[in-house]
Parts: structure tokens; sequence; C-alpha cells
């Protein structure tokens, strides 16, 4: 069995995951952004009988993260994120560092501090949580897309720089799921869009929105993939979206500018 620390394990996918890899007999350090997801997680698996230990862990605070890393894992499976909607040319730029901050720079910062320690005893696993979006993005969409094709080439350098030491670094990729996460992403465009200073139209979410799958799938494939030994440099879930995913790249080697 292994020992996992996981970020933004406070709600959706995360969630999930943390609870089904410590059902399934793992040691789990769940990190939960916010003091009242700590308590919530902590009850929930208390209730459910699942072994699992709830650290308060907001991957862009040095203390939280330092505190986390604390933890000797085998596994650090970069979960946390945030989602915002809008025009690439109209988010605000704060919201745009935000997202930064969060999905890409607060997990770096973690994941150096924990693979030293993997690197130190020549054995471990980086798991990033990227998207369907880390590989094809849509309008209205961008800035998210950004934050996840940023964690793709890390992800992808950092398998060829650790794995020669013993550190194996995956990407899991899910499809729109309907956990709240993008309900979110797209109302938090709300907050700042005004049509009387707009520079383009208000865009419809409703197919993106309505089009989305059980989580379950995704958390079950999570619980299987995090701790196997062999499994696909990149899982992809669900299936139609991995489709989706190989002709996106198709459509753009053929698009003309």
């Amino acid at each position: 069995m292994s020992r996992i620390l996981i970020t933004g394990a406070g709600s959706g996918l995360g969630r999930g995951a943390a609870l089904g890899l410590a059902r399934a007999g793992h040691e789990v350090v769940a990190g939960a952004e916010v003091w009242p997801q700590v308590r919530d997680l902590r009850a929930d698996a208390w209730r459910e009988r699942a072994p699992l230990e709830v650290v308060k862990l907001d991957v862009t605070d040095e203390l939280d993260r330092t505190h986390a890393a604390g933890h000797e894992v085998d596994i650090l499976v970069l979960n946390a994120g945030v989602q915002e909607a809008g025009a690439v040319v109209e988010v605000p730029m704060a919201r745009v560092r935000r997202s930064f901050e969060v999905n890409v720079f607060g997990h770096l910062e973690l994941a150096r501090l924990v693979t030293a320690r993997m690197l130190a005893r020549g054995s471990g696993k980086v798991m990033w949580v990227s998207s369907a979006a880390g590989i094809r993005t849509r309008p209205w969409l961008g800035v998210y897309a950004a934050t996840k094709h940023a964690i793709e080439a890390l992800a992808w350098a950092m398998r060829g720089e650790l794995g020669p030491r013993g550190v194996h670094v995956a990407t899991i990729n899910p499809g729109p799921y309907h956990t709240g996460f993008n309900d979110t992403g797209v109302e938090a465009m709300y907050q700042w869009w005004r049509p009387e200073t707009a520079l383009l139209d208000r865009p419809n979410f409703k197919s993106y929105l309505d089009d989305q799958y059980d989580p379950q799938e995704m958390i079950d494939t999570m619980v299987r993939v995090i701790p196997s030994d062999d499994h696909p440099y990149r899982t992809v879930c669900p299936d139609v979206t991995l489709q989706q995913e190989k002709d996106f790249e198709a459509e753009v080697w053929a698009a003309r500018a």
C-alpha cells in the first residue's frame, strides 16, 4: 500500500479520490484549502470509516506547503485547481495571475519540496491532474487551458528529468465532470463581466455545462491509476474525450491562420 498526498481534496474529484484511496487501504494525506473543508472532510472520513489524515493545504500558502511536505509520501497528486471563464482579452489580470498561482506555481513549489525527498531515496511518483483542456482548448476557457497547457509542459519535462532517478511522473486528464467545478468557473465570470463595457458578446455556456459526465467514473479511475505501478503516462477520461483530444490535434495541424 502507498502513502499518498493529494491536494484539492476538499471538494470534487480530489475529495472522491482521497476517500476512495483511503477505503482501498492506502495511507492518504488529504489537503483541503480552507478550514471548513478540513472539518467537513474529516467528518465524512469518520462516517465512512476511511482512515484519512486531513491537513489544511492552500497551495499558494508557503506555510501550508511546508507543513504538508513534511509528510513522507510515496505519491504526490497535484489536483487542486481553479477555473476562470471569459475571453482571453477580457479576464481581469488579477484573475489570470491567481489561476497560474493556484494551478501551476503553488503546485510546482510543493512538488520541489516533495520530490527532493523522493530523489534522495530514489523512488516516488508525481501525478499532475491536468485536464482535457491541457490538450484541447476552446473559446472562453483560454486562461484555464493555458494553466493546464503549462502543466503538460512541466510534467513531460519532469518525466525526462526525474525518471532516470527513480521518480515517475504522469498526468490525469479529466473531461467535463459534474462536480460543480465547471459551473463555478463559469459563474465567476459574471462577477466582473458587464455588457456595457464588454469587448465581446456574452458567450453561451449551455452546451458546456449541460454535457457533463458522472464524476464517479473519473474517481474510480483515479483510485485505480494513482497507486498503480503500470499505467499510461496520460490517463484521459471519458473515452469520448480521448477521441476529441486526438481530433483536436489533427484540427490544429490542418488549420490556417
